[in-house]
């Protein structure tokens, strides 16, 4: 019984609470923001490039002579960056929005027993000298 209650305390430590939140809302942002990113930002910024090369999908975008598909590596770099970018803007409005804690000068420590004895032995030595 005692691993079922260490194992309990472990799970609803809020660490791992938030890990699993966390987890879940980035499997769901992530496909919001592959949508975003192969249905509007990478046909508005490719759509003349693929234009130009007389291309109708961005896989087809390949060098010539070889199966390197650079359309689709162009796609995945655009995602990272739109991924980093939101996780920027969030963490930043999430640290704007807790309270900035104030610096609290730490209390001079009191001398201990034996701190006080030798403080008072050294001026008892000062005043005979």
């Amino acid at each position: 019984m005692a691993i079922v209650k260490e194992f309990k305390e472990f799970a609803m430590r809020g660490n791992v609470v938030d890990l699993a939140v966390a987890v879940v809302i980035g499997g769901a942002f992530s496909k919001i923001v592959s949508s975003m990113v192969d249905d509007i930002i990478t046909p508005a910024i490719l759509t003349p490039a693929l234009k130009a090369a007389h291309l109708t999908n961005l896989a087809e975008l390949v060098v010539s002579g070889t199966a390197i598909k650079y359309g689709n590596f162009l796609s995945q770099i655009i995602a990272f960056l739109i991924v980093a970018i939101a996780l920027f803007l969030i963490i930043k409005a999430i640290n704007s929005t807790k309270k900035k804690e104030e610096v609290v000068p730490a209390p001079d420590p009191t001398p201990t027993k034996e701190e006080t004895l030798l403080t008072e032995i050294r001026d008892l030595l000062a005043k005979k000298q």
